[in-house]
């Protein structure tokens, strides 16, 4: 994958390497070589010093002297904070939500589930992180907790994006949705908050493939 070049280049190489790191592509003790990476993505090798510096700041990978940068281990239990960590904030969230609902907030999220039970029929792996991305960003945007959300972006990034070319956890995503509006159109705030952590615990699917 070649990156665009943008003001926030550093930040998207920050993103890619931080990927291959839950994801498991770039295994615990391995070294992240500045030169290879900045040729993988097509970017210059400043960028790359700089992503590194801010994964370093992240834990996520150390700097050995005159060796480079080394990752780190990902274990268990550091996957399972990440997920409940989203589960929590993001439950919260649709709490607060189900509070302020409106029907046209309703008529938007079943329009972006139905994109997104598409998206999986099609296996479109694009299409399903675009439609996921923007249902959980309506639902913040209706909580109306800024400083909430950010947090919850903040941890979305530690999430691998293998869920989005899983088919059975894309159909469950579609059902989690379902019960979610339903939770909503009813105002439960506690089945609202509820729905949404199962969802966030559903994302762990991943989990055995990420180093331990």
């Amino acid at each position: 994958m070649v990156l665009r070049r943008r003001p926030q280049l550093a930040e998207d190489v920050a993103a890619s390497i931080r990927q291959q790191i839950v994801t498991g592509a770039l295994e615990p003790g391995s070294f992240v070589r500045i030169d290879e990476t900045a040729a993988e993505l097509g970017v210059s090798a400043t960028p790359v010093r700089e992503a590194l510096v801010s994964l370093r700041g992240e834990g996520l990978v150390e700097q050995v002297p005159r060796r480079g940068y080394r990752v780190g281990e990902l274990s268990r239990q550091d996957v399972d904070d990440i997920f409940w960590l989203q589960g929590t904030i993001a439950g919260t969230l649709a709490g607060r939500a189900a509070r302020s609902i409106t029907p046209e907030h309703l008529d938007r999220l079943t329009a972006l589930n139905d994109g997104l039970r598409d998206a999986v029929a099609r296996s479109d792996t694009e299409s399903v992180e675009y439609y996921e991305f923007e249902f959980h960003r309506f639902v913040n945007k209706i909580a109306g907790g800024t400083k909430l959300a950010w947090f919850l972006l903040g941890a979305v990034r530690y999430t691998p994006r293998l869920y989005a070319t899983d088919k059975r956890w894309g159909e469950d995503a579609v059902r989690s949705h379902e019960e979610l509006i339903e939770a909503f159109a009813r105002r439960d705030v506690e089945a609202a908050d509820d729905v949404m952590r199962r969802q966030f615990r559903q994302w762990d699917i991943g989990a055995e493939s990420t180093p331990s």
